[in-house]
């Protein structure tokens, strides 16, 4: 008897070492998938970044022309906006040709803006439904990975369970009923 009792106050000990080793590879677990989880979204959105990067970078040129032209176009508004007389501004030639060269600039600012706006507002069409299909498969996956992650521990639960059953049962063979039943009901 003295000898059981040793050997039981062992297992004892065994078993809460290992269900302490259980939990400590569950943490490290579930810390692993949500490392996984963190890049896959950094890698999901760097992509979309790459994406957006792509399709943007051909308006750069074109902004900046646009820009250029837009300041002397607004300078010369500004300056003809009031009508003050020739004298009290510098304007280079005469009012004419000053007029004539604002016309020109209002037509190059009207070409530039009939081309921009209509890419611009197809490439960010394309874009946000580039974005919206990410957020939907992120979404997706994170449900996916959710329930997969409740099946595993059901799965494991199921594993204890059994495992558990199994070695009462084996000790009941073996040592009888009788004795095992003082081991749990005592």
């Amino acid at each position: 008897e003295k000898n059981f009792a040793e050997l039981e106050k062992k297992a004892e000990k065994n078993l809460i070492m290992l269900c302490q080793k259980k939990e400590r590879q569950q943490e490290k677990l579930w810390k692993l998938k949500r490392e996984i989880l963190l890049k896959e979204r950094e890698q999901e959105l760097g992509d979309a970044l790459d994406k957006q990067v792509e399709m943007l970078s051909p308006l750069v040129p074109i902004c900046e022309r646009f820009k250029e032209q837009y300041k002397s176009f607004a300078v010369s508004l500004d300056a003809t906006r009031h009508e003050l007389p020739v004298k009290d501004i510098h304007i280079d030639g005469d009012m004419l040709t000053y007029l004539d060269e604002l016309q020109k600039q209002l037509t190059i600012t009207q070409e530039l803006l009939a081309e921009v706006t209509p890419s611009c507002s197809e490439e960010s069409a394309k874009a946000c439904s580039i974005l919206k299909d990410l957020k939907e498969t992120s979404q997706k996956l994170d449900k996916d990975l959710q329930r997969s992650f409740t099946q595993v521990q059901d799965l494991a639960f199921e594993v204890s369970k059994e495992v558990s059953l199994r070695n009462q049962r084996i000790c009941e063979e073996k040592y009888g009923l009788d004795v095992v039943k003082h081991w749990y009901f005592n």
